[in-house]
């Protein structure tokens, strides 16, 4: 099988690479920065420019499969600049690959995007699983609404398409739960608000496989991209402290100071979405990681390991 990644060289995308070239699978990927392209038998790189439109075809040649995860960063500051940006650079990119698509010469059948469990409205109760209708109503869920709509359109063109709908991710490196050790590590780690908001989460590791299985199976349709077992706030920062035998002993902080620091950005933190990933375990997906403990001691030995060979 021969893939195109948008994003590969990101924390998601680099996992999902890895998982391919150990399957034999040929790799394709587009960069907007000309230093980072290689060219190698089963890895080569192409350049595209959003902005300007442009994007090199020979990235399509052979492709068979697109997994499209450009998009910026939600983990910044959302002044009106920036969320416009968050927008552009999901919906742009898959409008301009859906426009190149219809000038050329291709194989591809399949794309699958990434999208987020963001557009579940806010919850302490619901058990959300795709079909559910009780969407949010803020910047995050319209973001996703516009994702999940850019990514539709590949059906005019009689592609198949999947959307799968990302909870945290878990990775020593990047991500939130650098965040969340760091503070922990200093005998200052603290859940926002009660700390009772449910946090539906993924090792990054299941999350890349889970993106492979759904090429490889041809599944249509959306899906939530989250470990089997969702916890509450309080318990990730526990349980971070419990691996890394650290005390707890700071109160939480209160939810009016994470939305002055935050801003309206303060919903990351604050939002509860207990997400169920029961649809695909029905296709047959098999978790490694289903156990946030099982995660955290993997990860955090792993990030241990890496700080002592520095």
């Amino acid at each position: 099988m021969v893939y195109l990644i948008t994003g590969a060289t990101g924390l998601v995308g680099r996992q999902i690479v890895k998982q391919c070239l150990e399957k034999n699978s040929v790799v394709h990927y587009l960069t907007t920065s000309k230093s980072k392209i290689q060219n190698q038998q089963y890895y080569r790189g192409f350049f595209w420019d959003p902005k300007s439109s442009y994007i090199d075809v020979k990235a399509f040649e052979g492709v068979d499969v697109i997994i499209h995860l450009a998009g910026s960063s939600v983990a910044k500051r959302w002044t009106k600049p920036y969320k416009k940006s968050i927008i552009d650079s999901r919906v742009n990119t898959a409008n301009l690959i859906k426009e190149t698509l219809l000038k050329i010469d291709h194989k591809v059948v399949h794309f699958i995007s990434a999208s987020a469990i963001g557009i579940y409205k806010s919850s302490l109760l619901e058990f959300y699983s795709e079909e559910s209708k009780l969407l949010a109503n803020d910047f995050l869920a319209e973001v996703v609404k516009q994702w999940e709509a850019s990514a539709n359109q590949f059906s005019e063109i009689g592609l198949k398409v999947s959307k799968l709908r990302v909870g945290l991710v878990l990775d020593e490196k990047e991500g939130a739960l650098p965040k969340l050790v760091r503070p922990v590590k200093m005998y200052a780690g603290a859940a926002f608000g009660k700390g009772l908001q449910w946090q539906s989460w993924i090792h990054v590791k299941d999350l890349a496989s889970l993106f492979v299985f759904v090429a490889e199976k041809k599944l249509e349709g959306t899906y939530n991209a989250v470990s089997p077992n969702a916890v509450i706030q309080n318990k990730i920062i526990s349980s971070c402290a419990e691996v890394l035998s650290k005390p707890l002993w700071l109160p939480n902080i209160p939810k009016w100071v994470a939305r002055l620091v935050f801003g309206e950005m303060s919903v990351l933190m604050l939002s509860s979405q207990r997400v169920s990933s029961a649809k695909i375990e029905k296709e047959g997906f098999l978790f490694e990681f289903p156990s946030l403990r099982k995660a955290l001691q993997y990860l955090l030995k792993k990030q241990s390991a890496t700080i002592i060979e520095s």
